[in-house]
């Protein structure tokens, strides 16, 4: 179906990208060149405009102006904003203003088809949303993996190719980040789609009884077989074999395992003769299986086995597009299976308390933290209120009567000691009606203030020159650090040195 987008974006070049994709996807581009413009054009389309396309970084009126402004005009259409620069701060600061979405520039077609086609799911006139098609357990495709980052567009695609063949694949990434649901997914693409799919958590099980478990035992084959058991390879004979952390496999165990991938055969423990099966394996770790080998502790014959085809999956907080829309896929999803009388929204200020932590339990730590919300909901929306494990856990913020959430100003005995890993918040002052004087007068000592004496929001240069030259400081110098924590390259790092006239081999002088 043909939808009317706003692109709003002072470029003209980016206009003209965006306008071909938006054609491509098949839309109608409408075109402004400032916050100020698209606020027309919207008036004049009320109602016919389905999305925004909004960039942050404009003249006369900026992307938080106009955010700002539908707002006051009660205009609920849902808006994507472009970054380009700026950190995780500047999409909270987006997100609290009630952007629906962001994208990072530049924007790939397939990131902006997945961010405009969630957009245009939104009805706000009914204020529901299209109900999630997982369930928490059964058959899991491809177009119920809830992605929108590059990254995981990638490891998808990846998935998807892997799945035509039986190629054995292993799954890289931390615990918590989806490897089992992409392994159904490629699972269900497969040709063994309709057959078994038998799982093995290798780190759950005792180590005496991990042979039984995977291969079988006969009856009497050792004390205590009272009867024989099928292993879990023959239950997946002719399907897939989904073995979890197989890093933690005993090394007695991985010999046999070996023989099942090169030979398709496997030894039953007091069998007499190997028993042939055809098995898809799919292994996940998330151990730096090639450190494993070199310590000792995993085979290298059965990792260049099993290491055909890797693919590793981002952390969530790599993948920070990913949680709005995984957010709302669980509010919907549980909102369901506790059959609440109404729809749930999230509120702005809970989407960027949300997109601003880092979950170290990746997706299934925020699938946890939403369930629980929704469980304990008193109301039509969910707040910052109803996350305070959360809030509690994120430096430098609070939760405030009036605006819900903020950045954290009580001076620096209240902030953290700043990490070795960790580079110190820019503090936009945002929702507290207070003096620079004042502000400044309760800044930690370690923060880049967001205004200058005049209470004027400094330039975007000088705020970026500041912070370079802490990193420096910071990390006393060492260029490859500094260029990584500050997410840019070297050349990069290099020229805006140049620029704003930084002596590299002088990196702990104070700005001038």
């Amino acid at each position: 179906m043909t939808s009317q987008i706003l692109v709003i974006d002072d470029d003209p070049v980016q206009r003209r990208l965006l306008t071909n994709m938006i054609e491509r996807l098949g839309h109608v581009a409408h075109l402004a060149e400032n916050g100020r413009s698209g606020l027309e054009i919207l008036e004049r389309k009320r109602g016919l405009i389905s999305v925004i396309l909004l960039d942050l970084m404009m003249p006369e009126m900026n992307g938080h102006g106009f955010l700002e402004a539908v707002a006051e005009r009660g205009i609920d259409t849902p808006v994507i904003v472009q970054t380009g620069q700026g950190g995780i701060e500047t999409v909270v600061l987006a997100m609290q203003a009630g952007a629906f979405d962001f994208v990072v520039k530049p924007v790939s077609p397939e990131r902006l088809s997945v961010a405009l086609t969630n957009a245009l799911k939104l009805d706000h006139r009914e204020g529901k949303g299209r109900p999630a098609k997982r369930s928490r357990g059964g058959s899991v495709g491809f177009d119920d993996v809830v992605s929108a980052s590059p990254a995981m567009i990638r490891v998808l695609d990846l998935a998807r190719r892997a799945a035509q063949s039986n190629i054995p694949i292993v799954l890289e990434g931390e615990s918590g980040v989806g490897k089992e649901m992409v392994a159904r997914a490629i699972q269900h693409a497969s040709e063994r789609a309709s057959k078994p799919f038998i799982t093995v958590n290798c780190g759950a099980i005792p180590h005496n009884l991990v042979e039984s478990i995977l291969f079988g035992h006969e009856k009497g084959a050792f004390t205590g077989a009272a009867e024989k058991h099928v292993g879990k390879f023959a239950d997946a004979d002719g399907g897939t074999l989904f073995l979890d952390e197989i890093g933690d496999l005993p090394l007695d165990v991985q010999v046999k395992l070996l023989r099942a991938v090169q030979q398709g055969e496997i030894e039953t423990i007091g069998a007499r003769h190997p028993q042939k099966v055809n098995v898809r394996l799919i292994s996940a770790t998330n151990k730096d299986l090639i450190n494993e080998v070199r310590e000792g502790r995993f085979r290298e014959d059965l990792y260049y086995r099993l290491n055909v085809f890797p693919i590793a999956m981002p952390a969530l907080r790599r993948r920070k597009e990913d949680i709005p829309v995984l957010v709302r896929s669980f509010v919907e999803r549980f909102a369901l299976e506790q059959r609440l009388a109404e729809p749930l929204s999230v509120s702005s200020g809970a989407m960027a308390l949300l997109t601003a932590y880092d979950w170290p339990g990746n997706i299934r730590q925020l699938e946890n933290a939403i369930f629980r919300a929704v469980v304990l909901a008193e109301g039509p929306e969910l707040t910052v209120k109803d996350f305070p494990q959360i809030a509690t856990q994120i430096p430098g913020y609070v939760v405030a009567e009036k605006t819900g959430f903020t950045w954290e100003e009580t001076g620096p005995s209240k902030m953290p000691v700043v990490e070795a890993d960790r580079l110190p918040p820019v503090y936009p002052h945002f929702g507290v009606d207070r003096s620079a004087s004042q502000a400044a007068e309760h800044q930690p000592e370690n923060a880049i203030a967001s205004v200058d004496d005049g209470g004027n929001v400094r330039k975007l240069a000088d705020v970026e020159e500041e912070l370079i030259r802490f990193a420096l400081k910071f990390y006393r110098g060492q260029m490859s650090q500094v260029a990584r924590k500050l997410g840019i390259g070297r050349s990069t790092l290099y020229r805006k040195l140049k620029d704003y006239g930084i002596n590299p081999d002088d990196p702990f002088s104070e700005a001038a």
